[in-house]
């Protein structure tokens, strides 16, 4: 049993990291919905195994479970697919141009998408870098895999968006 110091400790650790855990979770599974159940789960988790009590970096100790316990969900769910562009909110615009706005929303749909087409190695490291502004030190430790290789493959991964881009700006002329 834990008292009710410890529960308050754990409270207060919830509080502070509940919308962290969340985006570590959705920037994996992309679903506002499977991320919302893998928070859960993982604060469960270290509720129950007592893990919490031992975290030197909080966040990214919270970021390797979080990251662990959304491959294991996405693991029961094979049949979900990346690319449910619905899941993902649009960001408001302050454009009064209705035009403007609906080519605003493309582009981001566009973006999306080519980051969803990225392989997986290298959608991971982006996703923590660019969405949850990880340094490449925090994703080495969350990922396992040496700090070199992070770096390597976020290079990767953003050469590979720009010529992905570049080819869909290009404009097709009919032959």
């Amino acid at each position: 049993m834990q008292s009710e110091t410890e529960d308050a400790g754990f409270a207060s650790l919830v509080h502070r990291q509940s919308r962290f855990v969340f985006r570590v979770a959705f920037a994996m599974l992309r679903n506002s919905h499977d991320a919302e159940d893998v928070a859960q789960e993982t604060f469960l988790k270290l509720y129950r195994s007592g893990a919490w009590r031992q975290m030197k970096d909080e966040q990214a100790f919270l970021a390797r479970v979080t990251w662990r316990q959304a491959i294991d969900h996405r693991r029961g769910h094979p049949q979900r697919k990346q690319d449910d562009l619905k899941s993902i909110p649009e960001p408001k615009s302050d454009q009064a141009n209705p035009e403007q706005e609906l080519l605003a929303a493309d582009a981001h749909a566009v973006v999306h998408r080519l980051i969803d087409a990225l392989p997986e190695e290298l959608r991971q490291p982006l996703s923590l870098s660019s969405i949850e502004e990880l340094n490449s030190r925090e994703i080495a430790a969350m990922l396992n895999i040496p700090e070199g290789t992070v770096r390597t493959r976020l290079m990767r991964a953003r050469q590979m968006l720009r010529q992905k881009l570049s080819a869909q700006l290009e404009p097709h002329y009919a032959k």
